[in-house]
């Protein structure tokens, strides 16, 4: 019962988003599920708190310094996650093991190596356990010609 009522208010959730915004669509809203949340620490000494907005499903506020943002997701074809602030040209990158927040207007990251504590377990298991490259696998099956 709790399941079937809490699927129904997510429903009316994103439906009150997407009204809000007609370009943004159920893809938009099951991206802006897997998003991590929170204070992430960056490189450099460098902070960025991302926090859903309360009053728009779908939507965050980004904050890093004095600067702030309001983010909607944009959809991609590799799995990133992305989130823009097109007027802004601001760009939030997140990755399985990091996150990094650039300027495209400037062309430079702001912000790089942020990390939740999902993405920091990811990374540590990355170094533990290294996956292999698509070029490993490409040398192996190479064919030498004379």
């Amino acid at each position: 019962m709790n399941t079937c009522l809490g699927m129904t208010a997510s429903l009316l959730l994103a439906s009150g988003a997407m009204a809000q915004n007609a370009d943004f669509t159920a893809a938009h809203f099951e991206t802006a599920l897997k998003v991590q949340v929170g204070t992430l620490p960056c490189e450099l000494g460098q902070t960025v708190v991302l926090e859903a907005d309360p009053a728009a499903i779908g939507f965050f506020h980004l904050r890093i310094g004095k600067l702030r943002y309001r983010l909607a997701p944009e959809l991609t074809t590799t799995g990133a996650i992305r989130l823009e602030d097109k007027a802004a040209g601001i760009v939030w990158l997140q990755l399985a093991n990091k996150s990094m927040l650039m300027n495209q207007k400037l062309g430079r990251r702001v912000a790089d190596e942020c990390q939740s504590a999902v993405q920091l377990q990811v990374a540590e298991e990355l170094r533990r356990t290294p996956q292999a490259s698509v070029l490993d696998d490409a040398a192996s099956t190479a064919v030498v010609k004379k």
